[in-house]
C-alpha cells in the first residue's frame, strides 16, 4: 500500500507564528492564557495547558497576567477591554485576520455596507464583523446576497478559509444588484494551496485520511472536498482512530491535513498507516 501525503499538509504560515508565540510566552512566570483556543487543535491546547497556558472565554474575571490574543483574532471590544485592563498582550492573530479586520473598519468608516464572506458561527468571521461601525452582513454564498436590502456601496471581505469561487459568487451578485461594490480579497493563499493538492489527490487514490480538529473550518473544507471525489474519506484527529478496515483492497492512500494540525500528528498518521500496512 502506497501513502501519499500531500506537500503542504499541516500548518500554515499564520498557524506557525500563533502556536510558536504561544509556547513562547508559556515559559515566563507570569499568570498566562489565552482568550479561546489558540487554534482548532484540541492537542496543540492541551500541551499548552500542561505548561500552565489556561483558556478563558472572556476577560470578565481576568484582572492581570498576559493574555494570548488566538490566530483566528478576537472580538475588538474585547482587545480594548485587555488594553484598559493594563493586561500584557501577546497578539497571535494571523496577519492575515488582522488585514481583513482592518479593511472592514475602512469600508464601514468610508460609508460602505459590509459583506462579509463566511461562517457566521465561526471565531475568526465573528472578530472581522465586530470592527465594523456600522452596517455589516455576514453571507454564506451569493443566494444569501440576493435577500438583503438594496445598498448603494458595498464593501466585500472573505473569512480567510473560503474558497475563492464562493467569494466570486457573492461579488457576481453585487454586481447583478447594481452600485458600487468595492472588494478586497482577504482569502489566504495557503487555504487554496491545500484545497487545490486535496481535489488533485483525491482524484489518484482509493482512500483518503483527513488529519485535523473536528472544530476546524478548513480542515472540514478539506473533508468535504475530499469526500465529494473519493467517497472513502476518513476525517480524523489523531493516529488512535485509524481502522484497518478502511484499508482492506486499498493499494493507495492519501494523506492530507488542516492548517491547524501539528507536524507531530502528522508524523504519528504516517507511521501508523506504516504499520497498517505492514500488517496486511
Amino acid at each position: 500500500m502506497e501513502v501519499i501525503l500531500a506537500k503542504s499538509a499541516g500548518f500554515c504560515f499564520g498557524v506557525k507564528r500563533a502556536t510558536q508565540m504561544a509556547f513562547e510566552a508559556a515559559g515566563k512566570e507570569r499568570k498566562t492564557f489565552t482568550l479561546g483556543p489558540i487554534i482548532h487543535s484540541p492537542q496543540v491546547v492541551h500541551k499548552l495547558e500542561e505548561m500552565g497556558v489556561g483558556v478563558v472565554k472572556d476577560l470578565s474575571g481576568v484582572q492581570d497576567g498576559t493574555v494570548i490574543i488566538r490566530s483566528h483574532g478576537v472580538l475588538a471590544s474585547e482587545m480594548e477591554e485587555a488594553q484598559r485592563k493594563r493586561l500584557e498582550i501577546v497578539d497571535a492573530t494571523c496577519p492575515f485576520v488582522k488585514k481583513a479586520q482592518e479593511y472592514v473598519q475602512y469600508l464601514s468608516d468610508a460609508g460602505y455596507s459590509v459583506l462579509v464572506v463566511g461562517d457566521a458561527e465561526h471565531p475568526e468571521v465573528q472578530g472581522i464583523v465586530s470592527y465594523a461601525t456600522d452596517k455589516v452582513y455576514v453571507v454564506a454564498s451569493g443566494d444569501e446576497v440576493r435577500k438583503l436590502p438594496r445598498m448603494g456601496k458595498m464593501g466585500v471581505v472573505a473569512q480567510t478559509t473560503q474558497s475563492f469561487e464562493n467569494l466570486r459568487s457573492v461579488v457576481t451578485e453585487c454586481l447583478r444588484r447594481g452600485g458600487e461594490v468595492r472588494v478586497f480579497n482577504t482569502i489566504c493563499d495557503a487555504t487554496a494551496v491545500r484545497q487545490q493538492e486535496a481535489t488533485e489527490l483525491a482524484q489518484q487514490v482509493d482512500c483518503m485520511v483527513v488529519i485535523g480538529g473536528f472544530n476546524s473550518a478548513n480542515t472540514r473544507r478539506l473533508a468535504e472536498i475530499c469526500t465529494d471525489l473519493q467517497s472513502r474519506t476518513h476525517h480524523i484527529e489523531t493516529a488512535a482512530e485509524l481502522n484497518p478496515a478502511w484499508f482492506a483492497g486499498v493499494r493507495r492512500v492519501g494523506v492530507t491535513a488542516g492548517a491547524s494540525t501539528p507536524k507531530w500528528i502528522i508524523d504519528d498518521v504516517m507511521e501508523r498507516l506504516q504499520t497498517i500496512n505492514n500488517s496486511h
